[in-house]
């Protein structure tokens, strides 16, 4: 699908292109300005708008920043390559920097949540509050080294044809009930698919993530952290919770019954009214 296609299509008003590290990304920036700053990272395979049904609630009392990470949506692949740990931590760090956002409360899903903890454990006292959805990146042992987004070879074809179905297929193991997976989203994440470049970014991302020990870097993070999952999210399951529990200094975890992977987008109002009390426990929002 061409750049002009989607730009028609998803390139709202609202919608802001920043460069940063050679990189255009794009982004969204609502609510208030003076009020407290969220940033919101999507998934493997996804863009912002996995976002839209809560930030339409959120940015009525918060300063909410979705963007499209290096290799998905509008932002499009990386001029240099290079989707490491290293270089998306940069990449966010050097985002934020250029929006002149001092402080920030992070949520995160899966890949995203993986972004989320790392920037929030190399941030220290910026980072307010942390909220991680299915967060990736705490692997078994014996899984370290490993490369969790690898493909067989014979992926390599969906640069050149990714049927709608085939999408399709791919998103229903992120729901609970595969009914929620209406034609609307599954076009959605099929048009980000096709955008330009992205494929090969997402295959060249699958090669260049290796599992790490996050330990360490866990032990870092002081912000009060929420740990949100669907109870029968088949992609990372939810007893991967008890991990980060047991390693983060302030961590509250909460499994809501009957939901999936995706559950910003599956009944979107029961993770959002969990976020929501935790944020409003921790943040001073504008009323």
């Amino acid at each position: 699908m061409s750049a002009s296609d989607l730009d028609k299509r998803y390139a709202k008003p609202s919608l802001a292109v920043l460069e940063v590290d050679g990189l255009n990304i794009h982004y969204k920036d609502t609510g208030p300005k003076s009020a407290p700053v969220l940033l919101l990272l999507h998934g493997f395979g996804s863009s912002l708008q996995t976002w839209d049904d809560w930030a339409a609630q959120l940015d009525k009392h918060y300063r909410v920043i979705r963007l499209d990470l290096p290799g998905f949506g509008l932002t499009g692949p990386s001029p240099v390559n290079d989707y490491s740990e290293e270089k998306d931590l940069a990449t966010l760090t050097h985002f934020v920097d250029k929006l002149g956002v001092a402080e920030l409360s992070v949520i995160g899903h899966s890949m995203g949540g993986k972004m989320a903890w790392t920037f929030a454990a190399a941030q220290g006292p910026r980072v307010k509050a942390l909220v991680l959805m299915a967060p990736d990146g705490y692997p078994q042992a014996q899984d370290i080294g490993s490369k969790p987004y690898a493909m067989p070879g014979v992926m390599g074809l969906m640069k050149f044809f990714l049927p709608k179905y085939l999408v399709r297929k791919s998103l229903e193991p992120a729901f609970f009930d595969a009914s929620a997976l209406d034609e609307r989203l599954v076009e959605r994440y099929h048009d980000m698919l096709r955008a330009p470049g992205v494929r090969g970014a997402i295959l060249e991302r699958g090669q260049q993530t290796v599992y790490t020990d996050p330990v360490p870097r866990l032990k870092k993070i002081t912000a009060p952290t929420l740990l949100l999952w669907g109870q029968a999210d088949l992609m990372i399951p939810s007893s991967n919770a008890q991990n980060y529990a047991g390693v983060l200094a302030d961590a509250q975890t909460v499994l809501l019954p009957n939901l999936g992977h995706l559950l910003q987008e599956e009944q979107s109002h029961l993770g959002l009214a969990q976020v929501t009390q935790f944020l409003n426990k921790n943040l001073q929002a504008v009323k």
